[in-house]
């Protein structure tokens, strides 16, 4: 029998290659082993011993009470120039071909994936099972826990040029007195920002541990849980940074812990 804690690693049924890649290869780095979860194969024979909420859709407005818009209803789009018309003619079926074989992204949203997500976190946070929510994760873990979020983040605040890159471009500032500072060891981290929608009233059971420096939320953590933290950023594509792969090896910790109670 493997010695390495099983991490559960969710995701769509289709698309989202890119993300279980990454995320499987900081789970063994960091001492686990990863199994995919998705709609289809909810894997629920499985006892896990840890768990990741990965990104992808859009959580579903009507989960938090709310009913679904476009920033088109306030907002008109600039007309572009030539240059960035003839650009995105080259460049749009290559970025459409990728998003639909690896990466995840559907802001129509995925209801079956809602539904499966909702039920792992409850059962995470009902047992203490260690857990890491991202982008998409962290937004549900707070839906889960009662709270709501902001559909749009360009209706919430100005960010000149806004920054949507898997490099580590955007800084965010850590809580001195959370778990998140003690495992990524900074004060101001450098992270990716790949998200469209951010917290908005925050759940019950969680604290706001990081913000950036416009005020938007980028991680969570639960009061009242050993490891359950929710991050806005995409540690999985930064396997580079040992902050962040340090927070794949403190969730694989604990769940060794968990294993062993």
């Amino acid at each position: 029998m493997s010695s390495r804690p099983l991490i559960g690693v969710t995701g769509p049924d289709r698309g989202g290659l890119a993300a279980w890649m990454a995320s499987w290869f900081a789970v063994r780095r960091a001492g686990g082993r990863a199994v995919r979860i998705t709609p289809r194969r909810p894997r629920a024979e499985l006892k896990l011993d840890g768990l990741i909420i990965g990104g992808g859709a859009d959580v579903d407005p009507v989960l938090y009470g709310a009913h679904r818009h476009t920033l088109l209803e306030d907002y008109e789009a600039a007309e572009p120039r030539l240059g960035q018309r003839l650009l995105g003619l080259l460049v749009y079926p290559l970025l459409w071909a990728l998003r639909r074989t690896l990466l995840t992204h559907a802001p129509e949203g995925d209801a079956d994936r809602d539904r499966l997500e909702q039920a792992l976190i409850r059962d995470a946070l009902d047992r203490d099972l260690p857990l890491l929510g991202i982008c998409r994760g962290m937004q549900l873990m707070n839906v889960v826990c009662g709270g709501s979020l902001h559909q749009g983040l360009e209706g919430f605040h100005e960010e000149h040029p806004q920054i949507r890159s898997v490099l580590p471009r955007k800084t965010v500032a850590l809580a001195p007195d959370s778990v998140l500072r003690q495992i990524l060891g900074c004060e101001r981290c450098p992270v990716n920002a790949l998200h469209d929608q951010g917290v908005d009233r925050l759940g019950e059971g969680l604290r706001v541990v990081a913000r950036e420096a416009n005020g938007v939320i980028q991680a969570v953590e639960h009061t009242e849980r050993r490891y359950a933290i929710g991050v806005q950023w995409h540690p999985e594509y930064l396997p580079q940074k040992r902050s962040q792969q340090a927070l794949f090896r403190a969730l694989v910790d604990a769940a060794h812990q968990k294993c062993e109670v």
